[in-house]
């Protein structure tokens, strides 16, 4: 019923997202023929593009699960278009995202999309719409993943092999980060439904600040190493090994040498 009070037009897909996805599709079959006469390029461009697209579907799947949990406010804030232009927090959902892949390799969550809480009746519900976000990172990384761990790797370029192992790369670090139980994360909207009054008005001071806290501690060696040799572990699992994300890094960053020993690789 939620749905039928929706305009057309708050359910249209944008054009801007419609334009990433293009953007998405070209570069990653140049990057699959080899058409582009730099790879790094076409690499950087498909990854930086498909992970953009993973972040409008995390926020797309808050806002429509939050759609059917009661608030239809949603899809007059644009929500429901998939243009992260919409978002609350654009930078925070798009730039920031994208600078800290640039930087470290590491799937920022982003999180832009204003739910109305008040409208929402069950702690069910409430949780479900805080882990709808970071459950779509799980689904794509699945995606990334599928090759590998079918085996269905043979007539696969190095290049595009790389660029999905680093895609993947992204989309589990992401998962992993939204759903830690940290105030300002997915993973406390989780379980804040449960908690007593008391206690969620003791911690809401420090929401603004989880995420910085959380990458304030990924600084640290030790628990930098940690959280990546979770990571590491959990891709290895599903077929990826280290040398893939790490020649998938090599290729995304191409202002930069690019390794040898990914290049003889190819």
């Amino acid at each position: 019923m939620t749905t039928a009070t929706l305009r057309p037009r708050d359910r249209r897909i944008s054009p801007v997202f419609l334009g990433i996805l293009a953007v998405t599709a070209v570069t990653g079959w140049a990057t699959w023929t080899g058409f582009a006469a730099q790879p790094g390029v076409a690499v950087f461009l498909f990854v930086t593009a498909a992970w953009i697209v993973s972040l409008c579907l995390h926020e797309y799947a808050h806002a429509r699960t939050a759609l059917h949990s009661g608030d239809i406010s949603v899809g007059a804030k644009g929500y429901l278009t998939l243009n992260p232009m919409k978002y609350t927090h654009a930078l925070l959902s798009i730039v920031l995202p994208v600078l800290f892949v640039i930087m470290g390799g590491i799937g920022l969550p982003g999180g832009a999309v204003f739910i109305e809480r008040g409208r929402i009746r069950g702690r069910w519900r409430h949780s479900l719409i805080s882990a709808a976000g970071p459950l779509t990172n799980v689904l794509f990384a699945v995606v990334c993943t599928a090759p590998f761990w079918l085996g269905a790797l043979d007539g696969v370029p190095a290049d595009f092999r790389f660029a999905l192992a680093f895609l993947a790369l992204l989309q589990v670090t992401a998962a992993i980060l939204n759903f830690l139980p940290v105030p300002g994360l997915d993973g406390y909207g989780v379980i804040e439904p449960w908690l007593s009054y008391g206690v969620r008005r003791q911690v809401e001071p420090f929401a603004p600040f989880g995420l910085l806290f959380v990458f304030a501690l990924l600084w640290l060696p030790a628990v930098n190493g940690a959280f990546f040799g979770v990571v590491d572990s959990l891709l290895n699992a599903l077929g990826i090994h280290e040398f893939d994300t790490y020649c998938g890094y090599d290729l995304f960053r191409f202002w930069q040498e690019t390794n040898g020993l990914c290049s003889v690789s190819r």
